[in-house]
């Protein structure tokens, strides 16, 4: 019996217009109606995840959660009470700023518990920050110093070149000293978290949390950064735009797409409609 659904945002729930299908809202009210969990489970923060909340009737519950940052913050939904957080060091921090910060073919944002700072605006990354509901701040500095008391828990560069992704992923990988955990995202991002934080290690712990299995947890992602996501869990459900790794380890690819796809998987196997 499935008892919570992990699920990423973009291309897997929320389409290319920033917006959520009709039929997705209706499966996932459903399934949480009948004492199911719905955790989105995203690389953004929690605060731009508060509309949709909203339109789930999930926003300011009690025991009720997001996983933010690629797994480096579980936040419940209730006076956002962080339940888990992994941030980099200042100076880790810095070590992959430096780097990324001369690639000005690059934008480069940097998330903090609550906001999401961006060095080296592009129009075309901003553009799709806006589409998502996302609130950033221009960040004008070339260094972290402002930052220096706020947590970082993700440092993401944006190139829509995927050889300049992966350029920019072996570049930081082979010179910061400390290990981190590099994936991509929705075709545009290189995405930089501690070694050993992701979507499926939070996906886990929150589990634990709440005193439930791994098999008991259905996964729903499209993406590179949702691989560690679909492994941890019992049911791992793809999209079918998802990525060739995304399906590659997945048990089931529903056949609608991030319009329909996980209305298609709620019904399924939570509802078994």
């Amino acid at each position: 019996m499935i008892k919570i659904i992990v699920s990423d945002l973009d291309e897997t729930l929320v389409g290319p217009d920033g917006n959520v299908s009709e039929e997705n809202i209706e499966a996932i009210k459903k399934a949480t109606q009948k004492g199911v969990k719905f955790v989105p489970n995203t690389g953004r923060g929690f605060e731009s995840v508060q509309p949709l909340l909203e339109t789930l009737g999930l926003k300011g519950k009690a025991n009720e959660f997001v996983i933010s940052y690629n797994g480096g913050v579980i936040v419940e939904n209730q006076n956002f009470d962080v339940i888990q957080a992994n941030a980099f060091s200042f100076e880790q921090a810095t070590q992959i700023f430096d780097i990324t910060k001369q690639h000005l073919e690059n934008s480069t944002h940097i998330y903090t518990l609550n906001d999401v700072y961006v060095f080296n605006e592009v129009e075309e990354d901003n553009e799709y920050i806006r589409s998502r509901g996302v609130r950033t701040i221009r960040f004008e500095h070339d260094n972290l110093d402002t930052l220096k008391d706020e947590p970082i828990f993700k440092i993401i560069t944006m190139n829509p070149d995927f050889n300049k992704r992966k350029q920019i992923k072996a570049e930081v990988l082979d010179k910061v000293n400390f290990e981190v955990n590099a994936t991509f995202s929705s075709d545009r991002y290189t995405e930089f978290n501690l070694k050993g934080v992701d979507k499926g290690q939070a996906t886990l712990e929150l589990g634990r949390h709440l005193g439930i299995k791994a098999d008991e947890i259905m996964a729903l992602g499209d993406n590179n950064n949702d691989v560690a996501m679909l492994k941890s869990v019992g049911l791992p459900v793809v999209v079918s735009n998802a990525s060739a790794s995304a399906k590659a380890n997945a048990k089931y690819i529903v056949k609608g797409n991030y319009e329909t796809g996980v209305a298609e998987a709620i019904n399924k196997f939570v509802l078994g409609e």
